[in-house]
């Protein structure tokens, strides 16, 4: 038999043990821009090889200025069909609308 096989050996009645690295979310804040937007995903073994494989992998002629990753297993997120009561206790809360508040013209971006 020859030596060359299987890099995850099988036992008996055992499928065979693959370990992955986890998986992890991409955001990036574009030069223009304020906001970090999700870009794709990726597997690494840390956050560091994360950042840095994101870098090379989303990133072309320096656009980004900032990366973000989060590790998919920590993201929750809600469901579209809760749409109705997760958001409908705002619309009796009139100061978290935008226009409650005079902005002064000296600040930008809003």
């Amino acid at each position: 038999m020859s030596s060359v096989g299987n890099a995850y050996p099988v036992t008996e009645g055992d499928a065979p043990k693959r370990h992955e690295w986890p998986l992890w979310e991409i955001f990036i804040r574009g030069q223009h821009g304020m906001s970090h937007r999700h870009v794709g995903s990726l597997h690494a073994p840390d956050a560091e090889m994360a950042i840095k494989n994101a870098r090379d992998v989303y990133t072309r002629r320096n656009e980004g200025v900032s990366i973000w990753v989060v590790e998919a297993r920590h993201i929750s997120a809600s469901s579209p069909s809760d749409k109705g009561p997760f958001y409908e206790p705002s619309e009796s809360k009139v100061y978290r609308h935008p226009t409650f508040f005079d902005i002064p013209d000296e600040v930008g971006a809003m």
